[in-house]
């Protein structure tokens, strides 16, 4: 089985592996996931609204520019050396395409969570740590 992968770039340095959890989605981050098959470039809520106003080519606003230029080159190179290429999906927080980034993510976030950061993810299925509790009850049970 293929593990995806997922990057976070964000303004506070290089980008850095993100665990594969709703708490990843934050409103300030640019996500990359890599499943093979497909390539997402996921806009925060903050970047995706920076970006539609055009921030981006304003010469003051270099360095997000350059925030918004790094997933998409470094997608550009993943894609540039798989076979089959994989489908190039961008997209923004809370619009209909970032089903395809929610659907990879365990959902410790629903709306059953009190208190916690990162976006709700509305499923029926628990978490992997409330699978896991249940799992070592049972466990200890027999």
């Amino acid at each position: 089985m293929i593990q995806p992968t997922l990057l976070s770039y964000s303004f506070n340095g290089p980008p850095q592996p993100a665990l594969l959890d709703s708490q990843s989605v934050r409103p300030d981050v640019i996500l990359l996931l890599d499943t093979f098959f497909h390539v997402v470039v996921f806009h925060g809520e903050t970047c995706a609204a920076w970006r539609e106003q055009r921030y981006h080519e304003q010469d003051e606003h270099v360095a997000f520019r350059n925030l918004l230029e790094a997933p998409q080159g470094d997608a550009q190179m993943i894609m540039d050396n798989r076979f089959p290429v994989p489908r190039y999906i961008v997209c923004d927080q809370h619009k209909s395409e970032a089903r395809f980034l929610m659907a990879k993510l365990n959902p410790s976030v629903t709306h059953n969570s009190e208190g916690m950061g990162g976006a709700q993810v509305f499923t029926d299925d628990v978490s992997l740590r409330v699978f896991m509790e249940h799992l070592m009850k049972l466990a200890v049970q027999s």
